[in-house]
């Protein structure tokens, strides 16, 4: 026979409950008859605790009283036909009068004792399970109301009262037995003392109800039906990516209740360990579900860990001092005091030095802690062999947990990695001596962000979420935006990661979603819900959103984001930019972004900067990385200088090739923009400093292609009158060049530390001789490529390689860590 609990959601509305007498229907064909066991309607226990504290106060609570009897009688008007709704009102309506003239009660005595708290919340089971047996009866003739007051049996801690487990097994086989053919529906949460005085096992009781009922008949399996399939790898609320476990030890279901998992109350599973019962966690919307089992012999996961799980406020408190130091019993002192006073101790650590103990408690119990220890170590304190207690608040809980963990070298670095590297400060550390457990204190504002990026490093089959933050929306950035939209199927299937666009910002407006943006309609979006853009506010926004796994991209070629560059880092934000402005600036700056993006653990990212989507810095760093000595680059990395030199030959004059370049649309609106060779000294001068030269910008060494005159024109049409002019100073230069064999080339050349960008005449033994359109190229000459120089050639610029360089660095972020 099985044990089947259905908590409150599972008996809260009508239409739960229709779900729930199908469960049951199905269950009852077995030989041996089921026996249900029933939560209060949901949140009814919650306004029964607030009813009694507002009677206790001599408030009001008439209210809340007339919400749960309409809840109640609404399920029975709707479920029983009018001929059987009568009997079952005058039955409700009867409990109804006994909790009023109880809260009426307290009200008048102005107190509320916790003998009287559990005889009020006991209400909520009575009501709701007596609700559902009577409605029952209709489908199952042989249903019967069983108060489990009758026989389960507790000291009198009332609250939190402790069963005797010998007497209720006999009382509970007894009352089966003499009711053996009744299909017995019985009140979770409740039992009574010795005299018969009514306790309650705690919150979440009614699942230990279950399980003592479980123990007693030795049932086959014991059944957790909730709204949920399951316990899941995280909180679902936190991690939408979090999924169902199939199976799990009982340890390491209590490991994963003890820290926060709600789906089933810790107490519960220790009477079904103890006779090997297994549990299943069930969902009564989705019954056909397998859910997840309990049992003793759970098969090994795939996975390191089985799950995470968190408490979301708790408070720790550090006691330090030298007289904690090989003194022995001071421990026991301590956690005893705790013990008397029912201060439940969450986690401990201490320090092998014994200088410091640091425990957690409920943030609630704190205060009280930190009294009665100042009062118990009163002697210690003014001796100065303890410091005062410090309490920290604000605090969280996460937990690893899994059997594997005890198999597995390297759990503790990944959890650590993970959580370091997304900026997530550990004030302090548990693991037990079993491995199955570890647990970190963190900031509650972090909790998020670290149960996400832990979910991330262990559960690697599943895709690993990059949340992006895109500044600019101009050809590269609207480009960036349909590659990754095209290539989104493609990364999840074959690199195991999803890209979230969670904000994006223009000169005009910005739009940051904590569902992150559609990028199949992001443009109207923005248009439709962004609010006017403002820099500072956005990257403040996204710093408060403070998600794991994120990138800043910036995709303009503006100087206003670089100052936030910094901010971004000690974020523990990643930077990928294709603007050149930041790292072509002052060395000092350049070098901090370095340090700083280091220091913080981020990655910044920037190949962009000098060839567009071809592989420069990349294969500089390989190169430099695997222990090769460079000794000159040379390249060629203007796609505007590149076109116009590569098409200045034969009949062509200068003057009509510049033009024609312009009308491509591969100059600036101003030609000389591109042609002081301004924006190639930048990139020469990021890749010197890559290649660890501090030069500053004054340090490259420029010869100017424009003589002084077309230099200096007042517009761009007194700039081409200058350049016709002088047609025949560039047309002796390309006479020179073709009566040699050779071909004019605008080339960047590294080489002992000093960088010169100079007009060269080339033969056909230069790598650079056979360049043609608007190509960038680069030749590197090392220890190993020095007879053969080591040549990347292909498109230096356009919005499709150069969006397509950007994506790839975002790419690398995710999938290089």
């Amino acid at each position: 026979m099985n044990i089947l609990k259905f908590g409150g959601t599972s008996v809260g509305s009508i239409e739960s409950i229709s779900a729930l007498l199908r469960i049951i229907a199905k269950h009852n064909q077995q030989p041996e008859k089921p026996v249900i066991v029933l939560s209060a309607m949901s949140g009814v226990t919650n306004l029964l605790t607030a009813m009694a504290e507002k009677a206790a106060l001599g408030q009001d609570y008439t209210s809340e009283l007339k919400a749960i009897e309409n809840r109640h009688f609404e399920v029975v008007r709707a479920l029983l036909p009018a001929v059987a709704q009568n009997p079952v009102l005058t039955k409700l309506k009867l409990y109804f009068n006994e909790l009023e003239e109880l809260l009426q009660a307290i009200y008048n005595l102005n107190e509320l004792s916790l003998q009287a708290k559990d005889l009020v919340l006991s209400y909520g089971e009575r009501c709701s399970t007596f609700m559902v047996s009577q409605i029952a009866k209709r489908q199952f003739p042989e249903a019967l109301f069983a108060d489990a007051a009758q026989f389960i049996k507790t000291d009198s801690n009332f609250g939190q009262a402790k069963v005797d487990a010998q007497l209720t097994a006999l009382l509970v086989r007894d009352f089966c037995t003499q009711n053996a053919e009744k299909l017995l529906f019985v009140t979770g949460f409740i039992a009574s003392n010795e005299a018969n005085r009514v306790t309650t096992l705690g919150r979440g009781g009614s699942d230990y109800t279950a399980a003592i009922l479980g123990s007693a008949l030795n049932a086959q399996e014991i059944q957790i039906w909730t709204d949920v399939n399951g316990m899941m790898t995280a909180d679902p609320r936190i991690v939408k990516k979090a999924f169902p476990l199939t199976e799990l030890s009982y340890i390491e279901a209590m490991e994963l209740s003890y820290f926060g998992a709600k789906v089933i109350y810790p107490p519960t599973m220790t009477p079904a360990f103890l006779k090997k019962i297994p549990i299943v966690i069930k969902n009564t919307f989705d019954p056909d579900f397998e859910g997840t089992y309990i049992r003793h012999g759970a098969k090994a996961s795939a996975f390191p860990i089985k799950g995470i799980s968190s408490i979301d406020e708790i408070s720790i408190i550090n006691l330090a001092g030298s007289g904690m130091v090989g003194k022995a019993g001071f421990s026991g002192r301590l956690f005893s005091l705790l013990s008397r006073e029912q201060i439940n101790v969450v986690l401990i650590t201490q320090s092998s030095s014994e200088h410091s103990i640091t425990f957690a408690v409920k943030p609630s119990d704190a205060v009280k802690a930190v009294e009665l220890i100042s009062k118990e170590f009163d002697l210690e304190l003014q001796a100065q062999k303890l410091q005062e207690p410090e309490v920290e608040d604000g605090l969280s809980v996460l937990a690893i947990v899994g059997e594997n963990m005890k198999r597995t070298p390297g759990i503790s670095g990944k959890l650590f990695h993970a959580l370091g590297r997304n900026g997530v400060n550990v004030h302090a550390i548990a693991q037990g001596s079993s491995e199955y457990n570890i647990s970190v204190i963190i900031a509650k504002s972090d909790l998020s962000k670290a149960v996400n990026a832990v979910h991330d490093a262990f559960y690697t089959e599943l895709n690993k979420t990059l949340n992006i933050f895109c500044l600019g929306t101009g050809n590269i950035g609207k480009t960036l935006f349909r590659q990754l939209q095209d290539q989104m199927p493609f990364l999840a299937a074959n690199n195991d990661l999803q890209v979230r666009v969670m904000g994006i910002s223009n000169t005009r407006k910005m739009l940051l979603l904590p569902e992150g943006i559609a990028l199949e309609n992001w443009a109207g979006e923005l248009a439709d819900q962004g609010e006017p853009a403002d820099l500072a506010l956005f990257v403040e926004k996204m710093k408060a959103m403070n998600l794991p796994n994120c990138v800043f991209v910036d995709n303009t070629a503006s100087a206003d984001p670089i100052p936030y560059y910094k901010g971004v880092f000690e974020s523990n934000i990643s930077v990928v930019t294709c603007n050149k402005i930041g790292n072509s600036g002052s060395f000092e700056q350049y070098e901090d972004f370095k340090d700083t993006a280091r220091k913080f653990g981020v990655d910044f990212y920037y190949e962009t900067n000098v060839g567009a989507g071809l592989p420069i810095i990349r294969t500089l760093k390989d190169l430099m990385m695997s222990g090769d000595k460079l000794t000159r680059i040379e390249a060629i990395l203007s796609g505007t200088i590149s076109y116009i030199f590569n098409n200045f030959k034969g009949s062509s004059g200068f003057y009509e090739t510049v033009k024609e370049a312009q009308e491509l649309g591969y100059t600036e609106p101003d030609p000389r923009d591109d042609l002081n060779g301004k924006d190639f000294m930048r990139k020469m001068l990021i890749l010197a400093r890559d290649a660890g030269y501090a030069l500053e910008a004054e340090d490259v060494k420029i010869d100017n292609i424009l003589p002084e005159a077309c230099l200096n024109a007042a517009t761009v049409e007194d700039f081409y009158v200058e350049l016709q002019q002088n047609a025949a100073y560039f047309e002796e230069l390309k006479n020179r060049a073709e009566a040699e064999g050779k071909v004019l080339r605008y080339i960047g050349k590294l080489e002992d530390g000093k960088v010169a960008i100079s007009l060269q005449m080339v033969d056909e033994s230069h790598p650079f001789y056979m360049l043609s359109g608007s190509d960038n190229i680069i030749s590197f000459t090392t220890d190993r490529y020095n007879n053969r120089p080591m040549v990347v050639k292909g498109p230096g610029a356009g919005a499709e390689v150069t969006a397509a360089g950007v994506f790839s660095d975002i790419i690398n972020v995710g999938t290089l860590n």
